[in-house]
């Protein structure tokens, strides 16, 4: 089967559909570009199976590389035969076609290597036959001698006995076999070490579980206490049960040899086969538990993105602390600094009235309409004291607690030195706090996206992976949304379908020389930006106030004919989209009929769909239709926390076991997957996303541990 026809089976799509997706992919088409502006190519396919096509398609292009490797090197050593030629051929994995290979792999010196180059290949191929009535101490004598240093008949047998343990452990269906036997019938057993400080393992003491059932979160748990030296880990298995397995595939009942193979085969077992399989197992759950991590911060991730932008507010900034004081940067309703202090309200200083004072002057200068408060270090301090602050100026000021995670890594990047080269490292950390209230998207892209904090075990997750799918994740976002090509920073513009760092680089620096774009067909005179980047990218980037509404649309500049003649065949013209009089076209179309109006103006029906929402409404951003920040007023502490009362709250984290909720007392609460719904559900992210609110009932509360235990089953919601 060719690949694309595999991958059309595998992803249920049409077989002209897979292949068009791999020739857009192979002509260095982006996934959003594909995503958005190929659907007539590829069915509507979202970007999120586009990206997973993508990396199935990697992996079978590698599969069918190694495959040509190994019969390479095979036929080198003139040892290939259409057995292998068939093997190799219905191989549906790399792990398969590794076993195909391994005997003729070459190795490093082993005991069997040694007995091979003795001359004791031939004695093995006899008692591996199973045929002999001979005595075998008696046949081993043949091979005796002193040159190559087997000086006993035992020796030559041992030798022999050798090589058959290395063919049984090399035995590419017998491994097969045994992996499943594994998967099905073993248990990870944990014990805990003595070390002062293992105590957070105290629940893996004498533990075990079966392979098949334990969760990703367990899995990568266990690898960090082994990691840190807490915890001894091991696959167990029966081994009577895996030794009948083997017997039944290599043992013949001959008349002389049953004994001895059966106890070449516990040696092969034990020295060599279980061994490998046992790395092999640790080695799967662990790339199966990342990839579900790693899944999860991509679920995680998507929506913290698009959390609602708070736009036309002016915002302070306010990151917490104790020694260093509180840094305050209040940017405009553009994100552009108005003014910078410290204040110093928490201990050791305890400056509170002080603080208050100039506070109080600059909300009331600048008019400030929010108070966004980093979650860090002395938030608990501060949130109490913005709550003070909000009691004495004379304007309406609301609050709302912003996770600061990565902030103090931006601060401290060449980025961040690069936007505020005059700020301390802490002021810029206040800026990034403001703005990620602001415009949640916009700031968080200019964060690693491994330190923005959501998900699990994100340190020890195969970084390279986590970075592909997390960066993947932040395109996706950026593209769907759109960016004004005239205020967006570099680092936004790096993201944007077809474009990198150094053209978005040299996009800024245009914007400047021409002092604005005014329409988009000016950056086919940006640097190093040529037609082929201009396709991937156009689409995607708006100019609010053109020359060309459609510019301020996601209509791609190879629709505008198409979109023309849309308005002229229901009467409508350009100033009818400025003026967003378009609220019919919808209904106009679907009267005429989709598929009539598409062949008329010459787009696919797709394009079609996707061209009414954008002239509806140019310049739309999706995320306005998500859930605002929780703005709170009044404070709520871990104290006050009663068992049974209902709270409105914000998910902040899903993760396996659950999910993290922000009810507004610096503490988030835990929602085990079990108090998430009546109905059963296999992962909470099937009911939860980051950046949802909805209504909880406090179910325990331990002030001394800090932990709170939350339900949402039976909570009524709004």
């Amino acid at each position: 089967m060719e690949i694309y026809e595999q991958l059309s089976a595998e992803f249920k799509l049409r077989v002209d559909y897979a292949q068009n997706i791999i020739d857009l992919l192979d002509e260095g088409c982006t996934i959003p570009f594909i995503a958005r502006y190929r659907k007539e190519m590829h069915g509507s396919c979202d970007d999120q199976v586009l990206r997973e096509f993508s990396d199935r398609l990697n992996y079978l292009r590698n599969l069918q590389k190694r495959k040509e490797e190994v019969e390479n090197s095979i036929k080198e050593q003139e040892k290939w035969t259409e057995e292998l030629e068939i093997a190799l051929k219905e191989a549906k994995t790399l792990t398969e076609v590794e076993d195909i290979y391994r005997p003729y792999k070459p190795k490093r010196k082993t005991r069997a290597s040694v007995a091979i180059a003795k001359g004791l290949e031939p004695l093995a191929d006899i008692i591996q036959a199973q045929t002999t009535a001979d005595d075998l101490l008696q046949l081993a004598l043949d091979f005796v001698n002193e040159e190559k240093e087997v000086k006993t008949a035992e020796e030559a047998l041992q030798g022999a006995k050798d090589i058959i343990a290395e063919r049984v452990s090399d035995d590419a269906e017998l491994r097969k076999v045994l992996r499943e036997l594994i998967k099905e019938h073993a248990l990870i057993k944990t014990t805990l070490l003595e070390k002062e400080g293992n105590e957070v393992y105290d629940m893996y003491a004498d533990r075990s579980e079966a392979v098949k059932n334990i969760p990703s979160h367990r899995i990568l748990a266990i690898n960090r206490g082994e990691k840190e030296d807490c915890l001894k880990v091991e696959i167990d298995l029966d081994e009577a049960l895996a030794l009948k397995t083997i017997e039944k595939l290599w043992i013949i009942d001959g008349p002389t040899t049953r004994e001895v193979m059966q106890e070449v085969i516990a040696d092969s077992f034990k020295r060599l086969l279980f061994p490998s399989l046992e790395n092999e197992c640790r080695s799967e759950l662990t790339d199966m538990a990342s990839e579900q991590a790693i899944k999860m911060f991509e679920v995680n991730l998507r929506p913290l993105l698009l959390q609602s932008p708070l736009k036309n507010n002016v915002i302070m900034g306010f990151d917490p602390g104790y020694r260093m004081g509180c840094k305050v940067a209040i940017i405009d309703a553009h994100g552009e600094v108005l003014d910078t202090t410290v204040v110093y309200p928490t201990p050791p200083f305890n400056k509170t009235e002080e603080s208050l004072a100039k506070l109080k002057a600059l909300v009331e200068k600048h008019k400030v309409d929010i108070v966004a408060v980093g979650n860090g270090t002395a938030s608990k301090e501060s949130e109490i004291f913005i709550c003070e602050l909000i009691k004495n100026v004379n304007r309406p000021l609301n609050y709302a607690m912003v996770n600061e995670a990565g902030a103090s890594v931006y601060s401290a990047s060449k980025l961040g030195a690069q936007e505020f080269p005059d700020f301390d490292v802490n002021l810029r950390s206040a800026v990034s706090i403001a703005r990620r209230l602001q415009d949640p998207l916009a700031e968080l892209i200019k964060i690693d996206v491994k330190s923005i904090g959501v998900g699990q075990y994100q340190h020890d997750m195969p970084q390279n992976r986590l970075t592909e799918v997390l960066t993947g994740v932040v395109e996706d976002c950026v593209n769907s949304v759109g960016v004004d090509l005239n205020t967006a920073s570099p680092s936004l513009l790096s993201y944007v379908s077809g474009l990198n760092a150094s053209i978005a680089k040299n996009i800024v620096e245009y914007r400047k020389e021409i002092n604005n774009y005014t329409s988009r067909e000016q950056l086919l005179k940006v640097k190093k930006l040529g037609p082929k980047a201009y396709e991937q990218c156009a689409g995607f980037l708006r100019i609010v106030g053109g020359d060309n509404v459609l510019d301020n649309t996601a209509v791609h500049p190879e629709s505008y004919e198409g979109a023309q003649k849309l308005l002229k065949l229901f009467n409508l013209t350009d100033g009818d989209v400025k003026d967003g009089n378009l609220d019919t076209l919808a209904s106009l179309v679907q009267l005429k009929g989709e598929q009539k109006v598409a062949d008329e103006i010459g787009v696919g029906v797709p394009t079609l769909i996707d061209m009414v929402k954008e002239l509806s409404k140019p310049g739309r951003d999706l995320r306005e239709d998500m859930p605002k920040p929780v703005l709170r007023a009044e404070l709520l502490s871990l104290e006050n926390l009663k068992e049974g009362m209902v709270i409105k709250g914000t998910v902040r984290n899903v993760i396996d076991f659950g999910a993290f909720v922000d009810i507004g007392v610096h503490q988030d609460g835990l929602v085990h997957i079990s108090q998430i719904s009546n109905k059963f559900i296999k992962h909470p992210s099937d009911v939860l996303k980051v950046g949802e609110q909805l209504n909880v009932k406090v179910l325990s509360v331990d002030v001394q541990k800090k932990r709170i235990q939350l339900t949402i089953k039976d909570c009524p919601q709004d």
